[in-house]
């Protein structure tokens, strides 16, 4: 699943440098400059694409402007594979991957202060004021109960 990126591969006219042009912007219109692996410590498509690239050890350093990627090789190397890697940026799933669940993919919730006392059967002694929680209640994460619980109180002492 996942979007492929459509790369076309074009040589440079400088030896051991290519370009990679793609039908999206990473960068905006912004240049972005990675001389190593270090640089790319952030969280946008043309760190991760620039640490992708790193780990291959063909790459020397990266450039992405919008939808140009030019790659500097190290000596010795060519870009055999690096197309690959910028046409599966946004790829997350491939055949033969299982998929995480939605249970897996799922933050686990900090137990709230007063949550100790619950029941499984839905009654939470702390939480609910001693009243059975309903089935849509009880997917709500504690805190905001007790929250809009406050809230409601606040409220009404009005």
């Amino acid at each position: 699943m996942g979007q492929l990126v459509a790369v076309t591969e074009k040589p440079s006219s400088t030896p051991g440098v290519v370009r990679f042009e793609i039908n999206r912007t990473l960068s905006g219109q912004g240049h972005e400059r990675f001389r190593s692996i270090l640089d790319a410590h952030g969280n946008t498509p043309s760190d991760e694409l620039a640490r992708r690239l790193f780990g291959t050890g063909q790459v020397a350093s990266v450039h992405v402007y919008a939808n140009i990627i030019t790659v500097d090789l190290e000596k010795g190397y060519d870009s055999a594979g690096l197309a690959d890697l910028v046409r599966d940026l946004h790829t997350y799933w491939k055949p033969g991957v299982k998929p995480p669940s939605l249970e897996e993919l799922q933050p686990d919730e900090p137990a709230a202060a007063g949550s100790s006392g619950s029941s499984p059967g839905g009654d939470s002694g702390g939480d609910s004021g001693g009243v059975a929680l309903s089935a849509e209640a009880q997917k709500v994460p504690p805190h905001l109960l007790e929250r809009g619980r406050a809230a409601r109180t606040k409220w009404n002492s009005r």
